[in-house]
């Protein structure tokens, strides 16, 4: 298990590196141009997150094949899974281009962030196709055990990442626009890293690179679930933002800090979950009901201590790491105590991200879809709350606290029925 988390954790820490590393060079830039960040971010993060089953979808049917003992079909599923990355990458540039002002708009955005906010989104959707051929081809490394190689791809365009970011932003002078554009070219370099991996190893199996059309649309519709699902909680999130929007650009801003800090430390007992998903997706396929719950348990047991650890580490080190997102005092004085929250999400959200990692692996995505459902439905009033009294951005992430508890009891009880243990090299 640990072989496989340590090099996952890697691979996980890039995106929030990437999102960290335009919020610190942005955040110098100053608060309009830090707030219309938040605002592309969310629309941006959105879009791409809604297709994570194109990583953990893959990675679950691939693992149970794998586990069944068929690479050949295993590598198949992980083509097709490329291919239809591929197809829904461009689908969303097309039509978000155009659409950009239209989206930043529905935050409410104000109007010296809104053209950051623009500039910053059409740029980044250039990328999109990429980054959606890496979440496809790291499902399929992972269903195959294989997680360091996308920790190797990874590094390499988030360090390069930092490096175009600055040059393009001071140097270049191009600002806003010359972080979302070091980032495209960041990403598109590990998106051809890593599908050049995949296909080396198809060719090796002797399947198929073309796309077929049926499994394609299989694809498709194994991962509908989990894009309802991720729907859910992509719109959770997306509330969040329109909540914070609308309580100013200093709440805006502190909220964007606080959940680049949220995003980045989720990816500890992540890798752990993604460690788990892939093990439990062998042994269910291979018919190993025991070892899969073994594995299970193992994985939840890391994810919650590395879920406690780190929320000690950020209510400790708050005087160290608040200054390095911006000079604003007032924003300072907000993440202050946004960290507090954010720390008590630590080792409930631990908790879940396993759990669900496990769920997936068992084919158990309309079950996820329906707690998913559960949970934003006690989270929505308590966001319009938050905005009908003008609470505060610090009453909104407790809001999300409760979002997580409700996510936590419902997936549990799944969990602790065994149910999910259904064993084969498809469910």
């Amino acid at each position: 298990m640990w072989r496989l988390a340590l090099p996952a954790l890697g691979a996980l820490l890039a995106e929030p590196l990437f999102l960290i590393a335009d919020s610190a060079i942005v955040g110098h830039l100053g608060t309009a141009e830090l707030a219309g960040l938040s605002v592309a971010s969310a629309v941006l993060l959105n879009a791409v997150m809604l297709c994570i089953f194109l990583a953990y979808g893959t990675a679950a049917t691939v693992a149970r094949r794998a586990g069944a003992g068929d690479v050949r079909a295993a590598l198949t599923q992980g083509i097709d899974g490329i291919w239809l990355a591929i197809a829904i990458g461009i689908a969303l540039l097309v039509v978000g281009f155009p659409l950009a002002p239209a989206l930043v708009d529905l935050f409410g955005t104000s109007a010296e962030a809104t053209p950051h906010a623009v500039v910053y989104l059409r740029i980044s959707l250039l990328g999109v196709p990429s980054m959606l051929v890496v979440l496809a081809a790291t499902g399929v490394m992972r269903g195959l055990k294989n997680t360091r190689t996308p920790l190797l791809a990874v590094a390499v365009a988030a360090a390069a990442n930092v490096v175009l970011n600055l040059l393009l932003v001071y140097p270049a002078g191009l600002g806003v626009a010359g972080s979302a554009l070091g980032t495209v070219l960041a990403q598109t370099g590990a998106a051809v890293w890593l599908a050049a991996v995949v296909v080396r190893d198809a060719r090796a199996q002797g399947a198929p690179l073309r796309p077929d059309r049926a499994g394609v649309l299989a694809a498709a519709t194994a991962g509908i679930p989990l894009l309802a699902r991720t729907a859910l909680l992509r719109l959770t999130l997306l509330w969040m933002t329109f909540v914070a929007t609308a309580q100013g650009d200093v709440s805006l801003a502190s909220h964007q800090i606080a959940y680049t800090l949220w995003f980045l430390l989720s990816t500890a007992p992540e890798a752990f979950a993604i460690a788990g998903q892939a093990m439990v997706g062998h042994a269910l396929g291979a018919s190993d009901r025991a070892g899969a719950r073994s594995i299970a348990g193992r994985a939840i047991a890391w994810g919650l201590g590395t879920g406690l650890a780190v929320a000690v580490l950020l209510v400790v080190l708050r005087a160290a790491y608040v200054p390095l997102f911006t000079a604003d005092i007032a924003v300072q004085d907000l993440v202050w105590s946004l960290a507090v929250v954010v720390a008590a999400t630590q080792p409930v959200g631990a908790t879940v991200y396993v759990l669900d990692a496990v769920l997936i692996a068992a084919g158990d995505g309309r079950y996820l879809a329906v707690t998913m459902f559960a949970a934003f439905a006690v989270f929505l009033p308590l966001a319009a709350l938050v905005l009908a009294t003008d609470a505060g951005v610090v009453a909104l992430w407790w809001a999300l606290v409760a979002w997580l508890l409700a996510r936590l009891v419902t997936i549990t009880w799944r969990y602790r029925s065994g149910a999910w243990l259904r064993v084969g090299a498809t469910v």
